[in-house]
């Protein structure tokens, strides 16, 4: 099942920093990453059918973000390593690493007689062309967010099967950054566009990955069949359809009528349709352990909530046990902390915002924010009325929206929700367009110093953190402390500085800790097997799946 990271996320360098090595796990030992052995009878002709809320491909480029979609990038491509259980990096394309004493200069043995989907070898030298395209100068701005890119100093092909990467300081993170799904997985030569830049286009989605797109039709399926190329055992089902149904209660019955045969994920159904699921013996549930936080992001440079009292105001205001048990029916627990106490680092003692409207309204009204004859709190003139967009095919957003607006209504607060398309959504949110959002942590890889890297940096792909938090008073201070424990090989001092920006964070009220988010599984029961949670979010259990004969 899909957890928390147990292993040290931001402190990889413990034995990094005294050098180390990593090899390849034999055969048997390969299928954390879903590709274990497959039985023969299970490599016959089998088709698997799931459901997304968004069309699953876009533009299916390795490099790049929205459209293309986490789910799918996946499928097609790899990485020099993965994500494993426990937060383990586990070899992918890389067999084996060194990592010098210094920390700085990473070594990759690349796995021999690797083969992108159209039968090309993969290289060195494509490594290299890769990197190239990803890392141009014209193409950092795009990765702004990504901490790898400031500290990439060179990268070379050493020979046909060696792989350098020089960094201008040791950076902890590294191998977890190269194990992220996106944006450094490797396209084949013939995948480029003529003029070599993928961040505008690219020619054709040719990967090393278990599946290669089939069929496409924009915004209502996509169809992968196995990778006949691929380097590790061949995935169990031998075609897989990805349908995109922004509708929740159309997913659900298109599920019960048996054209999907998995639901896999957050937020595609209802919980209560879950619930009902679960108590139905002719389905077979699962849930995972919590993958991310759920929050909700006030943004400190809006005239409304530019004063702490007001922030947190509304962070009494949440009756967090309530929103677990009614709308996520006990699946989600409820948060008090932006990450969960287990993710490596960040388990920092904190004053929790207890439930308690009464509260609430005292410090709006220490805040000088009154009620009006309407119901609604104002302040010299203007009314405390809060814009609240979310993503239209959410379902799990709107339901913690209309939560907000009926609960804050209570105490003289309106919030005006807005159902907008996902990538105009986060387009908006990047530039500080909202007044409270729906926010989420990243979960694994990216826990907890990617996600609080992104806060560091104007960028379109990062979030709406930074534009969150830039008129915040220390919010120089904060960056800073984040960027310094990016580099920071003392465990002491590294403890020190994750708790000094979380501490500030909470008392400052910029988040709203929801619940911790977790993912579903439901399928007619003895009708599917090999179904497991995955170590990411954004992984589908595609590869050992596999309908039962």
């Amino acid at each position: 099942m899909k957890r928390m990271i147990k292993a040290v996320t931001a402190l990889l360098l413990t034995a990094v920093l005294a050098g180390c090595n990593a090899s390849a796990p034999p055969a048997s030992q390969q299928e954390e990453q879903g590709q274990g052995q497959v039985q023969s009878s299970e490599m016959e002709e089998s088709k698997l059918t799931l459901a997304f809320n968004e069309d699953p491909v876009g533009t299916l480029n390795p490099h790049m973000y929205l459209p293309s979609q986490f789910i799918t990038q996946d499928m097609v491509y790899d990485g020099l390593v993965y994500y494993g259980e426990n937060g383990q990096i586990k070899p992918a394309l890389a067999e084996s690493w060194e990592i010098s004493e210094d920390g700085k200069t990473y070594t990759f043995k690349l796995r021999e007689g690797v083969k992108f989907s159209d039968g090309s070898p993969f290289n060195a030298q494509n490594a290299v062309k890769n990197f190239d395209t990803i890392f141009a100068p014209e193409n950092r701005e795009n990765h702004a967010w990504f901490a790898f890119t400031n500290y990439l100093e060179s990268y070379r092909a050493v020979d046909d099967m060696t792989f350098e990467i020089k960094l201008s300081t040791a950076y902890s993170a590294t191998l977890y950054d190269l194990a992220m799904i996106r944006p450094i997985r490797f396209l084949a030569d013939a995948g480029f566009p003529q003029d070599g830049n993928t961040a505008k286009e690219i020619a054709a989605p040719i990967g090393t990955g278990a599946w290669v797109l089939k069929e496409h039709k924009k915004d209502e399926y996509a169809t992968f069949v196995r990778n006949e190329h691929y380097w590790g055992e061949k995935p169990a089902a031998s075609e897989v359809t990805i349908k995109a149904i922004p509708d929740s209660e159309t997913l659900a019955l298109q599920f019960e009528s048996g054209d999907i045969d998995l639901i896999y994920g957050n937020g595609l159904i209802s919980l209560d349709r879950f619930n009902v699921y679960r108590e139905d013996s002719g389905y077979t549930t699962d849930t995972s352990e919590p993958m991310s936080t759920r929050m909700l992001l006030m943004n400190t440079g809006s005239s409304k909530l530019s004063d702490v009292k007001v922030r947190q105001a509304l962070s009494h205001a949440v009756d967090k046990e309530s929103v677990a048990a009614n709308i996520f029916g006990g699946v989600e627990k409820a948060a008090d902390t932006i990450f969960a106490p287990n993710v490596p680092n960040t388990n920092v003692p904190l004053e929790k915002y207890d439930y308690n409207l009464e509260k609430a309204e005292k410090m709006l009204d220490e805040a000088g924010w009154v009620k009006g004859a309407d119901g609604i709190r104002e302040k010299n003139g203007e009314k405390l009325v809060l814009y609240f967009p979310y993503i239209a095919s959410k379902i799990t957003d709107k339901s913690v929206g209309e939560y907000v607006q009926g609960e804050w209504q209570k105490i003289g607060v309106q919030v005006d929700l807005k159902a907008l398309e996902e990538k105009t959504h986060w387009a908006n949110a990047s530039k500080g367009d909202f007044d409270i959002m729906m926010n989420f942590s990243w979960g694994a890889p990216w826990d907890p110093h990617a996600f609080l890297t992104s806060m560091t940096e104007v960028s379109d792909n990062g979030g709406p953190d930074y534009a969150a938090q830039k008129a915040l008073p220390m919010k120089a201070d904060i960056d800073k402390t984040i960027q310094a424990l990016l580099v920071e090989s003392d465990e002491a001092k590294l403890k020190e500085m994750y708790t000094d920006v979380l501490t500030t964070l909470h008392e400052q009220a910029v988040y709203i800790p929801v619940s911790y988010q977790a993912l579903v599984s439901v399928y007619r029961t003895g009708e599917l097997e090999g179904i497991e949670f995955m170590p990411e979010e954004n992984r589908l259990p595609v590869w050992k799946t596999v309908k039962v004969k």
